[in-house]
């Protein structure tokens, strides 16, 4: 795979590129798309969170799990889908308690590319899927990579949000050192665990008050205004 990443992200992980590990995983990819298999998100997407959010532009860090694996989703931002597709329901709920927690309106698009672009990076922790086989690239490689993103964000940087959603997100935890960068932790918001921790967290007003402390400036969550103004 001929990997095309912002220059910052190309510095910071020139040499995760050539370890065995992502030479078996680019390799298994080229695999099966010479098989004909159908793999989101498209390739040239495939490290749209690192090319949108430059290394020096992060401020805040969201964990997701896997690509969506239905057509048309997948756009490499984590819980973000393309324009025009159905807002998924994790998305729905996030946009729901930015509600509750700011008063902004759910904006009728989920792509999330406005606050990539913002600083926030929306990171899955496996970066590819087959069509309709959810978590089929979960052992291809792609944590040995985006462990190494974390750690390489704890290490070369200071203090950015993380926000770790449901205990995958939190089992990243042990990566990041919390003395020197914030973790939010919640419920994820699947309809199936929302009701347990995220609705009612209000992390979108506690990221702002985290980064308005440190005199960054805060993100501003309205997509409806934003794909307005755009």
């Amino acid at each position: 795979m001929n990997v095309q990443i912002e220059d910052g992200w190309k510095k910071v992980l020139g040499e995760e590129f050539e370890k065995p590990y992502f030479h078996h995983l680019t390799s298994s990819l080229k695999s099966e798309k010479k098989a004909g298999i159908t793999i989101f998100p498209p390739g040239s997407l495939i490290f749209n969170a690192f090319n949108t959010t430059p290394f020096d532009a992060i401020k805040v860090v969201i964990l997701g799990q896997d690509p969506y694996h239905r057509f048309g989703q997948a756009h490499g931002l984590c819980f973000s889908v393309q324009e025009g597709i159905p807002i998924p329901p994790s998305l729905i709920n996030i946009f729901k308690e930015i509600k509750r927690d700011l008063g902004i309106e759910p904006p009728l698009s989920g792509n999330l590319t406005a606050w990539a672009k913002q600083g926030i990076l929306l990171l899955n922790a496996v970066l590819t899927v087959r069509t309709h086989e959810a978590a089929s690239h979960a052992n291809l490689g792609w944590m040995n990579f985006t462990d190494a993103v974390i750690q390489k964000i704890s290490t070369e940087k200071k203090g950015i949000v993380f926000l770790l959603w449901g205990k995958f997100a939190q089992s990243k935890e042990s990566l990041i050192d919390a003395k020197k960068h914030f973790i939010l932790k919640a419920a994820h918001p699947s309809p199936l665990s929302a009701s347990n921790g995220f609705i009612g967290c209000k992390h979108f007003s506690q990221v702002n008050h985290i980064l308005t402390r440190q005199g960054k400036t805060p993100i501003d969550w309205d997509l409806k205004k934003m794909n307005e103004q755009s």
